[in-house]
């Protein structure tokens, strides 16, 4: 997912993305260990892509207490 995609996303949205995603994470992680996965870059993606969106929620909440 790319930056860009993630800033259209809605704070509900997001905060549903990342629970999602880090779902995704341990199962992948998971079944990696039982049996190797065909592509295990697949989970340094995903990895990064909940950093990203970790970033991208801090950002707006902090932006939203720095309104108040």
């Amino acid at each position: 997912m790319k930056t860009s995609e993630i800033k259209e996303l809605s704070t509900k949205e997001l905060k549903e993305r990342i629970d999602s995603e880090k779902e995704l994470l341990v199962r992948m992680r998971l079944n990696h260990a039982v049996s190797p996965l065909d592509n295990p870059m697949k989970i340094r993606d995903s990895r990064k892509n909940v950093a990203r969106m970790q970033t991208e929620l801090v950002l707006r909440l902090s932006t939203e207490n720095t309104k108040k």
